[in-house]
């Protein structure tokens, strides 16, 4: 906060499950907080909702045409916003000299440019758009280094190796005492299901997280680990570990959010309930600690904690993601986003089998092996090529 000043704040995603979790928080703090911008792609009656309820200066949606219609739904309840529209849009708001800080929580690669523009406006950025450092790691990091720009984590995982690192963290693991960092995976809801039933998977199921409320997109990400995967390359540029210094653990119960294993034996772990407003109130609230809503753990209702080795022939996503990371090959992580975001699409509208989403990322690391690309003109028109083969590869399995 800036003296008694309530922190002004934009939501990249305002109607996601992570930007209504934000919303949450931020109702139980309204001396603290205020609303900027809300931003949404297609649920333009919850976003006018959201409008109404927090009257924000600016709302931004996807097209001309979802603006005309939203403008109309806040005039009629006398809501003073201002609608825009589009991606420069997008970016305007997140940069405006009256926002203090930003959620990024838009899904997949469409987030990358406007958190990108809040990081050069060095903007404090609550980061729950993983695919932002996945797509441009060494890009957004260098950006927010050079703009000053403040990088907290929100994604639970992250934001618990967050809080069980040193408070004076500056980027050197090995000078920290940290011999790893270990990431905790539910394993979702297919953890137990026998191999041979995997191609018969539907939508409707990979959709029924067995612990966390989320997104149809992270859904299925979660239930073929390839979330996992992609917040392992996440975890290598928000700590600046290498693939060496990074695990993955599967943790049903997921009460212990991630680990952090120092050299001296100790390994320290940050716990609660299944809820993500827990690190976004974190993220909200530093330095100090804030309500989030959330109920306390209550220890004495957990039956046990269990832990098992992530299985890679049943996940062979995580695998691709592990491949990625030794590789050390930057762009891959790029190639491997952009595939996995079309195969996910493809799965949920019934075009591939749960078992082709690996095979759809596979073929375009190979498709795309030893490409390179840094700016973000070179990621974004990689991203746009991969994206043409992968679609590619969908059709013809769909032509079968």
């Amino acid at each position: 906060m800036n003296g008694c000043n309530p922190t002004s704040i934009t939501i990249l995603g305002a109607t996601g499950s992570i930007g209504l979790s934000t919303l949450d928080v931020i109702a139980c703090h309204p001396e603290r907080f205020t609303v900027f911008a809300l931003t949404a792609y297609q649920q333009i009656d919850r976003l006018a909702e959201l409008c109404i309820r927090f009257q924000p200066v600016y709302a931004v949606v996807a097209s001309a045409t979802q603006a005309s219609v939203l403008q109309v739904q806040l005039q009629a309840a006398a809501v003073a916003t201002e609608v825009l529209f589009g991606e420069q849009a997008l970016c305007d708001v997140a940069q405006a000299s009256e926002t203090d800080a930003v959620m990024a929580a838009i899904v997949g690669a469409a987030g990358l440019k406007p958190t990108l523009a809040a990081a050069k406006a060095g903007k404090t950025i609550y980061l729950a758009n993983k695919e932002t450092l996945v797509v441009a790691g060494a890009l957004f990091m260098q950006t927010v280094q050079q703009n000053g720009a403040r990088l907290l984590p929100v994604d639970s995982e992250h934001n618990a190796i967050f809080q069980a690192l040193p408070a004076d963290y500056q980027g050197d693991l090995k000078q920290a005492g940290v011999a790893s960092l270990i990431l905790t995976a539910s394993g979702g809801p297919f953890l137990h299901t026998a191999l041979a039933d995997f191609a018969a998977i539907t939508p409707e199921a990979a959709i029924r997280h067995p612990n966390w409320q989320m997104g149809r997109k992270i859904s299925v990400d979660s239930a073929s680990m390839m979330n996992k995967g992609l917040e392992l390359i996440e975890a290598r540029w928000l700590f600046n570990a290498t693939a060496k210094q990074l695990e993955v653990v599967i943790h049903p119960q997921s009460v212990i959010h991630s680990m952090v294993r120092y050299i001296d034996g100790s390994v320290l772990a940050q716990m609660g309930e299944p809820d993500m407003r827990i690190p976004i109130a974190h993220c909200l609230g530093l330095p100090a600690r804030i309500e989030s809503g959330v109920k306390q753990l209550d220890f004495t209702r957990l039956s046990g904690l269990n832990f098992l080795a992530p299985d890679l022939v049943r996940f062979p996503c995580l695998k691709l993601a592990y491949d990625v990371l030794h590789s050390g090959h930057a762009a891959s992580s790029c190639i491997l986003n952009a595939a996995n975001e079309i195969a996910v699409d493809a799965f949920l509208n019934g075009l591939i089998r749960f078992t082709d989403l690996a095979s759809v990322s596979d073929s375009c690391l190979q498709h795309f092996s030893g490409q390179s690309a840094s700016s973000i003109e070179e990621l974004l028109l990689l991203d746009a090529q991969v994206r043409s083969i992968a679609r590619t590869w969908v059709a013809s399995r769909a032509a079968r």
